[in-house]
Formats: structure tokens, C-alpha cells, sequence
């Protein structure tokens, strides 16, 4: 039978959906539309699966922006780019209000926003395909998983651009390379360190060519894993030092860990969370620290009083420890998931910070909200996520004091945020298990 419907249709775009997709309301449906703008006037037929296939735009909004790459509508890392940027924050901020809202809290008077400039992303997570033609490097078309080659853009900080480029050469030479693979890089501040992940180990030829590549492209540490999600990365080469420094401490991260996407966004987000710790430290307080990664928030709070921070990914846990010394910060190796700290154990910290996965605090969050603790800051990149854990708090009694908005993924749907929920209106007591 068919699935789309031949006849044209008009209608104007009457908001964006969360993936930025235009939302169309008529005959008593709700249709999806790429690339078009609220107040829009559209001609589309019915597609697939409450698609519309948009043939014409009869009007344009006046926050539609010529989209400044070629590949715009084919990439699958941008969704914004025919959006000017004030608009794209404004939908972004909307997408956290929503979901603060949604879980009930009203919003402070006073909401902070930051907007990372383009071609300033320092992680990249790319395709790897080969073809008849030779190598593809990308990211993959929206909706159909195609590879859609790299040859520009407007995100990548210049470097990792470059890079790109001067990867293809020994990528095409890998025996390990035999059809598909994926290729992640940090932009630390000894230069790229990349971790490749293919559908075959490395032979002794290819860690030669890897060795040779690194020294002459300025990288310092390639990494490899199998393709499989779940393997670990084993260190290939390194032909220099790796470090990087967190709120002015030096560290030395493992291949593939943590790092906000930009250096802007990192210090907007260090900037909130400092903003919504208390003015003065009760005497003896602590502050917890879940999902600390290698320590991003963690040594600037550690200036501000004592730090428990604990991460479940041993290797950061383990870069976090080893950058410790001198700071009042003990660090525990501890899978928040299957052993989250207990309520009772976190009602004794002077404040709560956590910055969870994409999929959001999980069983940690019930625990944090039991606590009764006396301040919880969250961070969260994941407006849906951000819903789900809030409700909890909501529920505990406690209120939105503070919120800050950060836009560090330029032209995509993504968006930061940082909210510090303060204590329960009336005070709970705490159930032991």
C-alpha cells in the first residue's frame, strides 16, 4: 500500500518540535516538516510516518539565516543552521523552561544564558566507511544512515578539521579498516588524541603506520577499541605527553574520556555551578560530586571546601585521583547506576552537585531526592532527562533558586543547562533501608 499521499497540501508551521522539525497542524493531524520556521507558510504532501514532505516555502519567517555550509540538510550534526542564532537560543531556553515547568517548578525572575561561538567544538565522533571510491569520514544523513563525507564544516574547531583531512591518507592504508569504523577525538591542550574503533585489531604494520602518523600530524596518543560498543581503548601509540588542564590543575586523560564540547561552554558551566554553591561554606561542610569524570567541576569546588567526588568509569576515576593531590578531594570508583550513595549518606553534605549521562540521574536521582540535603545543583544536557529527575525534586519539596542556559552545541537541537534546586520547604527526615 502506499505511505505517502500524492496531493499537495498548504498550512502554516505552527512551533518546532524538540528535534527542530516544524509542527503542522491539519485535517486533525500533526506532521513534522524539516528545516521550516513558526509562521511559515509551507506546500507539502503527506509522508511516512507523520512526515510531510515539504515541496515550497510561500513565506519565510524573519528568523530564517542562509545556512553557511554545503552540506546543511544532508549532515546529520546540524538541524539550526537556516535559524538566526538569538532564535535558536530562545528555542533552546524554551526547551529547559518546558521541562522545568513541566515538573513544576517556576522559574527565577532572572534566567542566565551563554552561546558558544562556531568552529569551536573540540570532540568529534565520526563514521568511517569504505566504499569503491575510497574512504568516508562523517557524520550520517538524518533518517536514512548514510555517511555523508566531511569535506567542510562549520562546528569543528579548525584543528580537528584539519585533521580530518590528514587522516585519510593512513585510514585508507589500515588492514583493520575493512569496512566500517568510527573515529572519536579530544582536542586537549597537547593536541588531538584520538581513539579508532574498526572491525579488526590492528596488526603490527598498522600500529607502525598509526606511530608514523601520529608524530607527523601533531597527534600525541592514538588509542584503538573494537567496534563493538563496551571495549575498552587500548593505547596504540604515543609519541608525546598527553595533558590537559580543568579549572588551572593538570591532568592527564584517558583515551575517549569526558570533555565539554567546548572550552566556552566548560567555563559557563564551572561559572554557574560556582555561582550556585553557598556564599560561605558552613564549618567542616562537603560537597558531593556525582559523576565527576575527570574532574571538569570538581577541582574548582575542591577551592571552595572538601569534595567527594565519585565517577564510575575507572580510568577517570583514576585520572581524577592521580590530579588530586594538594586538594581536599577524596575520590571514590563507584557505579552510580548499580550502587548509588544512599540518602543518609549524602543528608550530611552542605550541597549535592551532579552532572548525570544523557539518560539522566537513573537510581541515583531517588536517592538525591530523599536525601533532604541542603542544596542540589544540577547539571544536565538533556531536557527530557532533566523533566524526569526534576519531578523527583518537585515532589521532595524543593524549589528552583537558580538557572542557567548554555547553548555549546552551535546549530544543533542540544542545550545545556544548569538548575540548583534549594531545601525542602518543611524538613524531612530520611528512611533507612
Amino acid at each position: 500500500m502506499p505511505t505517502t499521499d500524492l496531493q499537495s497540501c498548504e498550512a502554516v508551521v505552527a512551533a518546532l518540535g524538540a528535534e527542530g522539525d516544524g509542527i503542522l497542524h491539519a485535517d486533525g493531524r500533526t506532521l513534522f516538516g524539516p528545516y521550516v520556521l513558526p509562521g511559515e507558510l509551507i506546500r507539502y504532501r503527506h509522508g511516512e510516518a507523520g512526515r510531510a514532505i515539504v515541496e515550497r516555502r510561500l513565506s519565510d519567517s524573519p528568523d530564517r539565516a542562509q545556512p553557511p555550509c554545503s552540506l546543511f540538510g544532508r549532515c546529520g550534526g546540524c538541524s539550526l543552521q537556516h535559524m538566526r542564532a538569538a532564535a535558536a537560543v530562545a528555542f533552546k531556553y524554551q526547551q529547559v523552561a518546558d521541562a522545568l515547568r513541566g515538573a513544576g517548578f517556576a522559574l527565577p525572575e532572572t534566567v542566565t544564558t551563554h552561546s558558544s561561538p562556531p568552529s569551536t567544538r573540540r570532540r568529534m565522533d565520526l563514521a568511517l566507511r569504505r566504499n569503491r571510491e575510497g574512504l568516508l569520514i562523517g557524520l550520517h544523513e538524518p533518517r536514512r544512515g548514510e555517511i555523508v563525507d566531511m569535506t567542510e564544516c562549520h562546528v569543528l574547531h579548525p584543528r580537528l578539521l584539519r585533521l580530518v583531512e590528514d587522516m585519510r591518507p593512513v585510514l585508507m592504508r589500515l588492514a583493520s579498516l575493512r569496512g566500517s569504523g568510527s573515529a572519536i577525538v579530544n582536542l586537549l591542550d597537547s593536541g588531538p588524541d584520538l581513539v579508532l574503533a574498526t572491525d579488526a585489531p590492528p596488526d603490527t604494520a598498522d600500529r607502525a603506520r598509526l606511530a608514523d602518523f601520529a608524530r607527523e600530524a601533531g597527534v600525541p596518543r592514538i588509542a584503538w577499541r573494537p567496534l563493538k560498543p563496551g571495549g575498552t581503548p587500548e593505547t596504540v601509540c604515543a609519541v608525546a605527553p598527553v595533558r590537559h588542564t580543568l579549572s588551572g590543575v593538570a591532568v592527564r586523560p584517558p583515551p575517549d574520556g569526558f570533555l565539554q564540547a567546548t572550552r566556552e561552554g566548560e567555563a559557563a558551566i564551572v561559572e554557574a555551578v560556582l555561582d550556585a554553591m553557598p556564599k560561605a561554606w558552613p564549618r567542616r561542610g562537603r560537597v558531593v560530586e556525582l559523576y565527576a569524570g575527570c574532574g571538569t567541576l570538581t577541582y574548582a569546588l575542591a577551592r571552595r571546601g572538601c569534595v567527594l567526588a565519585a565517577e564510575g568509569h575507572p580510568a577517570s576515576a583514576a585520572c581524577l585521583r592521580a590530579a588530586s593531590g594538594g586538594l581536599p578531594i577524596t575520590v571514590l570508583a563507584r557505579d552510580l547506576n548499580r550502587q548509588p550513595i544512599l540518602a543518609a549518606d549524602l543528608a550530611r553534605a552542605s550541597a549535592v552537585v551532579l552532572d548525570p549521562p544523557f539518560a539522566g540521574g537513573g537510581p541515583q536521582m531517588h536517592e538525591v531526592a530523599r536525601s533532604g540535603v541542603e542544596r542540589i545543583v544540577m547539571v544536565s544536557c538533556n531536557p527530557k532527562a532533566l523533566r524526569r529527575d526534576a519531578e523527583m525534586l518537585q515532589e521532595a519539596g524543593y524549589a528552583l533558586e537558580r538557572l542557567s542556559v548554555i547553548d555549546q552545541f552551535v546549530w544543533s537541537t542540544q542545550v545545556e543547562s544548569v538548575a540548583c534546586f534549594v531545601r525542602p520547604r518543611q524538613p524531612r527526615h530520611v528512611k533507612h533501608r
